[in-house]
């Protein structure tokens, strides 16, 4: 039989009844399959959230955290990155640190929706999972391209626009090798990069706004963001020291959240460091924990949310300690998968209860029908295809 006739028997399979794994959709949100989700009455929230099982209102926000942790993550904290969804369906994510998308896959998301990510810098415990989202997403779901959104460094080949054509070079064997059988735009990935000095909105789209504006953190080229829909507001702060730019842009905000990271003593106690360079990292490019409860004490969020140290007992306490000394306001000490419902009335904060053997939605029929590249045989040198065992696998089941 030939090649082509084999490609045009397998097409039809792919994109054939057979298909199964297809997700639900309700109000224009996809559920995988079997879930039907439940509006919340009257603030009367479960006390574990049960991901898909609810509804979100239409003036309300769900933040999830994905990670909390550090460049060398822990079994129960992957790095840095936050998920927020809003009730007009739309999905963002602030910074994406590595071993976060693990955390992601279990709360069985629709990845054909999750196509922006907003870096506050090119650390790897913020953007190390990029490519991960990427090319899984693109099977997962994603027929549209990949959005970076980030800043600018002090030389191009230290901005968000640099790292993303790295990126792609870096992984241009795996896109090559999935294109056509996936949707062609799914496999692009686009930067949007912006001046790290400025307070700029770099997203305004479907009544959602997103400003950048500068942090301090190492070298230049760091930022936080400050999220606006239908008069709720979030500020995701990257790694910085304390800094007049976020104190304005979080001022009042209704979710405010701050790195909160480790003493210098603490630092020396947990990984060995030094006095000068545990002082220098905790102190000088990062937040400790007093200088954060100042923080949340000057601009009085309805809810402070702390992350970017180890949830370990033998530690955790401590920096809750050194909060409490210096703010007294609502807080949260964000472990990973702490999840945060915004309304106007009100905030609730739990756990996301995961399925750690949960698959994904499953791909859409906006995927099915995406245009795609022709591929098959022709992809590999006679070299290789000289090179099959005939026999061994089943032939395509004709339809």
């Amino acid at each position: 039989m030939k090649s082509s006739i084999n490609i045009a028997i397998f097409i039809s399979l792919l994109f054939s009844s057979l298909a199964y794994a297809k997700p639900v959709t309700i109000d224009g949100v996809n559920y995988p399959e079997g879930r039907a989700p439940q509006v919340i009455k009257d603030n009367k929230y479960p006390r574990s959230y049960f991901p898909n099982t609810e509804k979100l209102g239409n003036a309300e926000m769900r933040i999830t955290a994905l990670g909390t942790g550090m460049p060398n993550q822990t079994p129960n904290n992957k790095a840095a990155s936050f998920l927020v969804e809003l009730g007009n369906g739309e999905s963002f994510l602030f910074d994406l640190g590595t071993g976060s998308t693990d955390n992601l896959a279990g709360l069985q998301a629709d990845y054909g929706v999750l196509d922006k990510v907003f870096a506050t810098h090119l650390h790897t415990d913020h953007i190390g999972d990029l490519a991960a989202l990427w090319i899984g997403g693109w099977v997962a779901g994603r027929y549209t391209p990949m959005h970076v959104y980030g800043p600018s460094g002090s030389k191009p080949e230290l901005g968000t626009a640099s790292m993303v054509k790295g990126l792609k070079m870096t992984w241009a064997w795996d896109v090559a090798g999935r294109t056509g059988v996936l949707p062609d735009a799914g496999g692009k990935i686009i930067a949007h990069e912006f001046d790290y000095k400025k307070t700029a909105v770099v997203y305004n789209k479907n009544g959602v706004k997103v400003v950048a504006f500068p942090a301090i953190h190492v070298i230049d080229g760091a930022v936080s963001y400050r999220l606006e829909w239908k008069g709720l507001s979030f500020v995701f702060g990257g790694d910085s020291y304390p800094n007049k730019w976020y104190l304005k842009e979080a001022k009042g905000v209704d979710v405010a959240i701050h790195e909160c990271f480790f003493t210098p003593e603490q630092w020396m106690k947990i990984a060995g460091f030094p006095y000068k360079n545990a002082y220098f990292v905790t102190s000088m490019i990062h937040t400790p924990p007093e200088a954060f409860g100042k923080v949340m004490s000057t601009i009085k969020p309805r809810m402070a949310v702390a992350y970017h140290y180890w949830n370990h007992r033998d530690i955790e306490f401590e920096i809750h300690q050194g909060v409490r000394k210096t703010y007294d306001g609502p807080l949260t000490m964000a472990n990973d998968l702490t999840v945060i419902n915004v309304t106007k009335e009100h905030i609730e904060v739990r756990e996301v209860s995961v399925n750690h053997e949960a698959w994904g939605q499953g791909t859409t029929k906006a995927w099915d029908d995406a245009p795609r590249s022709a591929f098959g045989d022709d992809s590999l040198s006679k070299f290789l295809l000289d090179g099959k065992v005939k026999g061994f696998v089943s032939p395509p089941k004709e339809q």
